[in-house]
């Protein structure tokens, strides 16, 4: 649901606390109604998303996946640009270096970033479709350790120039903020090009992370049925219902910054950390050591305290922003 989220707030704009970011197509061909976030995001999802989503082997993704990483680095290149360059011209002022903690909500928000961090690292679902269809299974290792030194380069590299770039105006989706001057040459065909290529990755990205949650999907609602590829009936009905539920949570979700919250808070605590864990501590095979289960034991703990003080913190701020909208 985030890359879909993304996808709207970059091609149709968004709001976040009474400012309107323009889109890519609102500024191109003015407001139209098939540039309005339900309406592109359905046009996307029946042309786009639903035919990527109709491959049956992950394989059949390794080009727009391919495509999807260029992207990514197109874009970090270009934010990094931007900074090196101003940062060069004198442009950019120190950006504040620690949070604001200004009352009780501000400081238990501090805790709402854990669940964030944590989605950025799930990929454990994407582990197993892969390695059944590599032709050498023990290439994986160097797989996920490439894909983990890849993401977290991305990572460090667009949250450091991020902030560099539009210090404390940065938004929640920082590509909200290329809507503007950058007070650069070629401002606007930068902007542009940054949006684009981005809200293009999203989308060559979303069929790869669309794959694995049916596959997953299908194993707890028919564990004994045929596989998912053999049954086309079955993989028709499971496509459309989980597509139906990102088309609508991508239209109604507020902000993308709730969307990781709670999803962080939730499945992403709950996958990254607390099966592993309670798996390890069940130990069917009896190879855990004592240091194994005690380790275990104190993620899940704190996976748990983390993800209730994350879960309370969003529903408290969440309910002052709607007193304060009403009053």
């Amino acid at each position: 649901m985030y890359y879909v989220t993304i996808t709207g707030d970059v091609f149709s704009g968004t709001w976040s606390e009474g400012v309107h970011y323009s889109g890519v197509l609102d500024e191109w061909f003015g407001p139209r109604c098939w540039s309005t976030r339900p309406i592109l995001l359905f046009l996307t999802t029946l042309f786009v998303f639903i035919p990527l989503a109709s491959f049956r082997r992950v394989d059949s993704l390794r080009y727009t996946s391919a495509l999807s990483v260029a992207l990514a680095i197109v874009f970090v290149v270009i934010t990094a640009g931007l900074a090196i360059l101003k940062f060069v011209n004198g442009s950019i002022t120190m950006p504040r270096l620690m949070p604001k903690l200004t009352d009780d909500e501000s400081f238990w928000k501090l805790f709402t970033t854990i669940p964030i961090l944590v989605t950025a690292y799930i990929c454990h679902h994407n582990v197993h479709p892969i390695e059944n269809e590599l032709k050498e299974p023990s290439h994986m290792n160097a797989i996920v350790r490439t894909s983990l030194i890849l993401c977290t380069s991305a990572y460090i590299a667009t949250s450091l120039f991020g902030i560099l770039l539009f210090g404390d105006k940065i938004q929640d989706d920082v590509l909200a903020n290329f809507d503007g001057d950058l007070g650069v040459r070629y401002s606007t065909f930068l902007n542009d090009v940054v949006r684009v290529s981005y809200g293009i990755h999203l989308i060559l990205v979303f069929p790869i992370v669309f794959f694995s949650l049916r596959l997953n999907l299908d194993g707890l609602l028919f564990p004994h049925a045929i596989p998912l590829a053999f049954d086309n009936k079955r993989f028709f009905f499971v496509t459309i219902i989980l597509m139906a539920f990102v088309f609508v949570g991508a239209n109604y979700v507020p902000s993308i910054w709730y969307a990781f919250q709670f999803t962080g808070a939730t499945t992403a605590l709950s996958a990254g950390y607390i099966f592993p864990a309670a798996i390890a501590l069940k130990d069917k095979r009896g190879v855990a050591t004592k240091k194994d289960k005690l380790l275990s034991l104190l993620i899940i703990v704190l996976a748990v305290s983390c993800s209730i003080i994350a879960i309370c913190s969003n529903l408290y701020t969440f309910g002052n922003k709607t007193t304060s909208h009403e009053n």
